[in-house]
Parts: C-alpha cells; structure tokens; sequence
C-alpha cells in the first residue's frame, strides 16, 4: 500500500506512505480522492519525512529507455486527472506538508485549500534541473498564488525556498514546529468537517470558478512536457540526476 484512505467523523484523511510518485502510487492516491464521497472535509498528508518530493525519477527512466515519446504520457495520465480530482472535490481540503514538497508534490499541495508547513519544510519547481518545464498545474497555481514575477523566478532557476518565505509570500497558510505540522492540519481540517458545510460548497465553487485557467494550463504543461521528454538535455540531466553529477546542458 502507498496511498492509505480512512475517513472518520466527516473527515476524510489521505495519507502517502512513500515520498516519490511511482504510477503505484498515483493510481492509489486518484483512487483516494475518487473515494471521500459524503466527507465533509478533506486533509492530505504524509507518513515520512517528506511531504511529496514528486515523480519516482528511477521509473521515469525506465520510461525513457523504453520510448521517449510516451515517457511523460504520465502527466496526461494520471497527474492531471488527480490535480483536477483535488481542485473539483466541493469540500475543504487541507495539506499538512512536512519536510520537502518539490515538482509535482508542490503542485499537488498547491491543489488544496489550506496548507500548513513545518518550520523545516522547503519548496522547490525542480523541473528545469533535469531539462523539463513545470507540470501539476504549477504554470497556473504558482502564479496565481506568488505573481508571475516570483513564480516565473521559481520556475526558471528551480531555487529551494524556506517555511517562512512560503508563509511570506502566501504559498501557505501557517508554519509551526515540525513535530506539529500534522496535528495542526488535522485540527484545522477538524474543524472544517464540523462546520457549513454547504457554505463551504458555495465558497469552493465561487473560487473555483475564479481559477478557471488552471484546466487549461495542465493541457498545455502536458503538450510541453512530451517535446521535452525527447530533448537530449532532459535525457543527459536525469542520467546525471541518477550519477549524482551536475548536468551539463547543450540547448537542444
């Protein structure tokens, strides 16, 4: 088991157990999310030491030496379906997000409502590091939520950025000791599921409609990341990933 699925008093809690993102696992998280049916609200959250640090690089390039056209049928496949599953569900759902949210696990995060970090938690794009561009809705969320200026920035060079510059610039909600960050998710994702919840259905749908752009960003990530899973840089920076060196890109 990867993704572990238990709700309780109107709370639906999803749990990773592994970090990396295999199809495994993304298969068990969409199921997950398919499954909070009549919860009343919904946390997110992980059982290790980090949050989400995206897809299982190992599996991604067995996908590559298998055929480079279809390696990154991945994010059509599952990533974009699960982000619209998060972004559509009509009910709060919070992120306890402990340790590192990177790639994919930041724009899974950036799906929720309310997201509470560590104070040891960091953030990071990573994509251009091995050649990509960004997928999981991060063209869309990261801008909606930091600017174009910041979340091009973060895009282009991949920094890792701290707990406290995410609580500065908005991209979560509160920041307490790492020890806390779960438990204080849950009490807030708690104190959802015994509020209105028809309100929160209305207030969900009224910024839902707001963030119309989104749908359409994930369709054009994916068109983006299949040319690039092709490219000669992307293929010499996950070799490079993978043999702990620094990639060294020629531009095509």
């Amino acid at each position: 088991m990867t993704v572990r699925l238990d709700i309780s008093d109107g709370l639906a809690t999803i749990t990773l157990e592994r970090s990396s993102l295999n199809v495994e696992t993304k298969v068990a998280f969409q199921e997950a999310v398919d499954g909070v049916s009549g919860a009343r609200a919904v946390l997110v959250t992980a059982e290790g030491k980090n949050f989400c640090v995206g897809q299982d690089l190992a599996e991604h390039v067995e996908a590559l030496q298998a055929d480079p056209k279809t390696a990154m049928d991945t994010v059509g496949i599952h990533y974009n379906p699960l982000i619209r599953s998060l972004k559509n569900l009509d009910v709060p759902v919070v992120v306890a997000i402990p340790g590192a949210c990177v790639g994919a696990g930041l724009g899974i995060a950036l799906a929720g409502d309310v997201r509470v970090a560590g104070t040891g938690s960091s953030f990071a794009t990573a994509f251009t590091g091995i050649g990509l561009a960004s997928d999981s809705g991060l063209s869309y969320s990261l801008v909606e939520s930091l600017g174009s200026s910041r979340a091009g920035a973060l895009m282009l060079l991949g920094d890792k950025i701290t707990a406290e510059q995410a609580l500065d610039w908005g991209l979560v909600h509160r920041v307490v000791p790492d020890e806390e960050v779960r438990d204080a998710a849950a009490q807030i994702a708690r104190r959802l599921a015994t509020g209105p919840t028809e309100a929160y259905r209305h207030v969900k749908s009224l910024v839902r409609a707001s963030a119309s752009g989104l749908f359409d960003a994930l369709d054009r990530e994916a068109r983006a990341q299949t040319a690039l899973g092709q490219t000669v840089d992307h293929k010499a920076a996950v070799d490079a990933f993978l043999a702990k060196a620094k990639p060294v890109f020629q531009g095509h």
